[in-house]
């Protein structure tokens, strides 16, 4: 559940961010200091749970900043929020350097060290704990399964195919389908029933 509140903290952000966006598409130096004090850490919790290496993770941000400020002027903060789009930039960045050369020989190298460092999310966690909604998520998620929490890992961390998944599970396909499908609908239902109660 830890790996996901990232992502939750910045969807539930209750700031409006349309000054920000248009402050970043006039290309403000000091709106991009902004939106990195916002989500730096965040975005950087997110890269090193995926690649599990400090020094690519610390790289990664910084490059997930700079397509950030290079592609923000096709973001329409009518259309979404910009906390998601940053993190979802940091995935896909994280998961472009795993599947890269230099991303499977690190992650070779890691695996050999064991060096992962739970510190990064002792205190991310506390902190974020406290907003209501990730409560209530972190609750529907305890109603998922092992199984249906595992699927939904590998769909966010390491971008995997419903196949993909299927193969690293050794599980029969119509199987993991019904695992993400099933996820997915608890999910909804519970979160559905959140915001109406």
């Amino acid at each position: 559940m830890v790996f996901f509140l990232p992502l939750l903290a910045a969807v539930l952000e209750g700031k409006d961010e349309t000054d920000l966006v248009g402050r970043l598409q006039r290309r403000d130096p000091q709106a991009l200091a902004e939106l990195y004090d916002r989500y730096g850490r965040i975005a950087y919790g997110l890269i090193h749970r995926v690649v599990r290496n400090a020094a690519a993770a610390e790289d990664l941000v910084q490059e997930t900043f700079l397509r950030v400020w290079n592609r923000v002027h096709g973001f329409d903060p009518a259309k979404g929020t910009l906390g998601p789009w940053v993190l979802t930039v940091a995935r896909n960045r994280a998961i472009d350097y795993l599947r890269s050369v230099d991303g499977r020989m690190a992650q070779s190298a890691f695996e050999i060290e064991k060096m992962e460092q739970p510190s990064v999310f002792n205190d991310f966690e506390r902190e974020i704990m406290n907003i209501d909604r990730v409560k209530l998520l972190k609750e529907a998620f305890q109603k998922l399964t092992p199984n249906q929490r595992e699927v939904l890992e590998l769909a966010y961390y390491e971008g995997l195919s419903q196949t993909e998944m299927a193969e690293r599970l050794k599980q029969p396909l119509g199987t993991v389908k019904t695992w993400v499908r099933t996820a997915l609908k608890t999910l909804r239902e519970q979160l559905g029933e959140a915001a109406i109660a």
